[in-house]
């Protein structure tokens, strides 16, 4: 493997596992420690709920396009095991 490929799958890398990171507090914040539906009328914690939605949605919007890149550099290595088990030919 050069160097340049290394590098580049080493960031693809790190940075799904930070967005990794952000999903899973963004979705833990908002299923456990924020409160949902009516509980959650007329206060401030409403404004927080949305920010950390929007945070979560967008985080894995970001991963899913992260994931797609980290397989396409990663699709000879997927080939060649699927040849070798004979499910690609």
């Amino acid at each position: 493997m050069s160097n340049g490929k290394g590098s580049r799958l080493w960031t693809v890398n790190v940075i799904s596992f930070l967005l990794l990171i952000v999903l899973s507090s963004t979705g833990l914040i908002n299923w456990l420690l924020l409160p949902k539906g009516y509980e959650a009328r007329r206060t401030a914690l409403v404004s927080l709920r949305h920010f950390f939605v929007t945070i979560h949605e967008w985080a894995g919007l970001a991963f899913i396009i992260v994931v797609t890149i980290h397989i396409v550099l990663h699709w000879p290595y997927i080939k060649s095991n699927l040849k070798k088990f004979g499910i690609m030919k």
